[in-house]
């Protein structure tokens, strides 16, 4: 258990910290759940998130090392949480593969990926309040790349997923 924080830059490498195990957490989940997926342009999409969030997780230690802090994670309960929802929904009691699967396998994706929009945005504006200009444009571009692939899979979800599956 840490102390207390005292100060802002101390909440921030937290933050960071907590960051660190949410994407370890979604990336192990990631790689279990991508041979569920029926649709091609679904599987394509979890395999290059997790690619996304290695490249993030790279960019997290960078930015802890920066704050002379220890380079360690610190375990994301928020986190957790998602991914047992998800491990429920999608690998214990979804349907078998095909559609229904895959709409299930979106929700739950976007469900942890909310959490990272929340978490790397607010890391953003800490390290903005704190002066870290190169912190703040990394943790935005990172906050942008997760939204994008958010969006990808709203589109994905209503062009077909969600109808193939009401077919189904």
């Amino acid at each position: 258990m840490m102390s207390k924080p005292e100060t802002l830059r101390e909440i921030y490498a937290d933050e960071l910290k907590d960051l660190w195990s949410a994407n370890d957490q979604m990336s192990r989940l990631l790689g279990k759940i991508v041979s569920e997926a029926s649709d091609g342009s679904l599987k394509e999409m979890l395999a290059k998130s997790q690619e996304g969030i290695a490249k993030h997780t790279d960019t997290l230690k960078e930015l802890i090392a920066g704050q002379d802090e220890t380079v360690a994670k610190e375990h994301c309960k928020g986190m957790e949480g998602l991914v047992a929802e998800a491990t429920k929904h999608v690998l214990e009691e979804g349907p078998d593969k095909g559609p229904l699967l895959d709409v299930i396998i979106i929700a739950q994706y976007q469900r942890m990926t909310h959490y990272g929009i929340a978490g790397f945005g607010t890391a953003a504006a800490y390290a903005r309040a704190l002066g870290l200009d190169d912190d703040e444009t990394r943790l935005k571009g990172a906050t942008k790349e997760i939204h994008g692939g958010d969006e990808y899979m709203n589109k994905l979800a209503e062009t077909g997923v969600n109808l193939q599956a009401k077919a189904a």
